[in-house]
Formats: C-alpha cells, structure tokens, sequence
C-alpha cells in the first residue's frame, strides 16, 4: 500500500505506530497539548506561503470537509506546467504514494523546495520529511535545485531573521543533509508500504526509548498498558 510522508516520518520512529495508524486508528490519544503545538505549525505554515510574494495554493477541499487529493494533484499538474513561480502545498504522488510540498519556488529551470518548522532548530525528523518529498517530486519528473527548511528565527541567538506577517524566519540550505536521506527513503518506502497491507502481521517491537523520541508515540498508552509500573 502506498505511504505518506507523514507515515514514512512515523514508521521510522517506530514501525509498529504506522501498522496501528493503518489497522488500530481508534487507540490513537492525541494529548491537548500535542494538538495545539500541531494547531500552531499549521498557523506559521500559513503565514510563511507569502514569504516569496504571491502565491497559489493548491488546497481543495470536499464537501465533507476532507481533503481531496484527485483535485490538488490535477491543480498542481496545471501549475506546473504554467510554470507558476510559487506554489504552495503542491501535491504529488508517485504509485499512490504521496507529499505536499509547503513552497515550491521556481529557480531558473528547476523549483526550490521548502520545508516550513515551527521551531528553531534543525531536526533529523525534518531533513526525513524532504528527504521523503525529493524522491517523491523527483520520480514524478519535477527538477529540483535545493532545498531548504524555514525556520521560527531566534533573534537572540544571533541569527539573522526575516520579518514576515508578524513572525520571524530564518532560512538554511539542508540540500545536501536531504539528498541523504532520500537515499534512504527510496530503500524502505516500499518496505513501509507493505506493513500497512490489511494482512500484515503487527511488527514485534518491545517497547523503547522509540516510544518518545522524537515524539510521544500517540499509541503509547496502549503499548505500555501491559508493561509493569515502577
């Protein structure tokens, strides 16, 4: 079956939270505190698709609500090929298995990516995420040149920021750290794809300090609910 980023993120983690997510979704406990922390990236998100001037967004949704994944892909195709110099949450997928991209920007002949972070530090959690977006855009045929992560911008730490939309960023080139990790998204996407098959045994994976790094696993309740209390 075919992954996300957001599954390939999480399977590495731990592969037993992506057979949950695909077979046992009920058990998952977002805590408040987690959802808000995600409530504000998606808010700074938003407010960076400017950060390059004009915009076009693909976002589309269905009547219910939910994203609808035929329509992004068609628009971002359409932009594409208009040769759109900012596009922003454009989606891919390459055999089903699929990205969002937060900003495309054009450069020359090829497009920028870039990864937008609620955070001032560089994560090995993110240089994944477009590792797994740069293997994905590349096999549907997108030429790409860098690729960067912006970031919340940390004035006190000397770093030199961009004021935009009443927040501050800062941009750092990880092409090189996310051509590397797209190495190794290419080795185990496939592999992640199959854990996620309706027949799929649970993988056997005691519980670690995978648990809750880099994040509380949202399944940790159940996984530690037969382990003993100190």
């Amino acid at each position: 079956m075919p992954v996300s980023k957001t599954d390939f993120v999480r399977a590495l983690q731990c592969e037993k939270m992506l057979w949950l997510d695909a077979h046992m979704p009920e058990l998952k406990i977002i805590p408040p505190e987690v959802q808000a922390r995600l409530d504000a990236g998606n808010e700074f998100g938003d407010k960076a698709m400017s950060i390059f001037g004009e915009y076009v967004e693909t976002t589309t949704l269905k009547e219910d609500g939910r994203l609808d994944y035929a329509a992004m892909l068609e628009k971002t195709k359409t932009l594409l090929q208009a040769g759109t110099p900012v596009i922003c949450e454009g989606a891919f997928s390459w055999y089903g298995n699929y990205c969002a991209a937060d900003i495309l920007k054009k450069d020359g002949e090829k497009y920028a990516l870039y990864e937008v972070k609620n955070t001032t530090e560089i994560r090995k959690e993110f240089l994944v995420d477009l590792g797994f977006q740069r293997l994905i855009l590349r096999k549907c045929g997108i030429p790409l040149s860098a690729s960067f992560l912006v970031l919340r911008c940390d004035e006190s730490a000397g770093q030199v920021c961009i004021e935009h939309a009443g927040e501050r960023y800062k941009i750092v080139d990880v092409t090189k750290e996310s051509r590397s990790f797209e190495r190794i998204v290419d080795s185990k996407i496939f592999v992640y794809g199959k854990i996620k098959k309706r027949d799929a045994v649970m993988p056997d994976i005691p519980v670690g300090e995978q648990c809750e790094k880099p994040y509380r696993c949202w399944y940790y309740g159940h996984c530690h609910k037969d382990c003993p209390r100190e």
